[in-house]
């Protein structure tokens, strides 16, 4: 069982820059693929971003290339999500999981560890 808290979210003005932090009990970290999701209320929760268990293939959404980066530091079992640009649109509850495959792509059904989520909010 991988046990992931999520850390490091708040709120910030628009334009600003925010970095998620995942933290996973898990010693078998490393064989993971990590992914972030993000949900609003009322709607279906959207990949933000994925990482391959080595490190060496990286997924985005549509809506945060080129502003959001994810990256990983398996000495430290933690996955990270730095935001950048930050827009209002950003704003929603923001999960951490874990993808036992180790290929972090961006269908949520693949990852089977997931975490409480940390609340992101952008003002305008």
């Amino acid at each position: 069982q991988v046990q992931l808290v999520e850390s490091g979210g708040g709120l910030v003005q628009a334009g600003g820059s925010l970095r998620l932090s995942c933290a996973a009990s898990e010693r078998t970290f490393s064989t993971y693929g990590m992914g972030w999701f993000r949900q609003t209320p009322g709607k279906e929760r959207e990949f933000v971003a994925g990482l391959s268990f080595h490190g060496g293939r990286r997924y985005y959404g549509d809506s945060v290339k080129g502003r959001f980066t994810i990256s990983r530091d398996n000495a430290k079992n933690t996955v990270y999500l730095q935001m950048n640009s930050l827009k209002p649109e950003d704003t929603a509850v923001y999960f951490c999981a874990a993808d036992p495959q180790g290929v972090g792509g961006g269908t949520a059904r693949n990852y089977e560890y997931w975490g409480q989520g940390t609340q992101v909010t952008v003002s305008s």
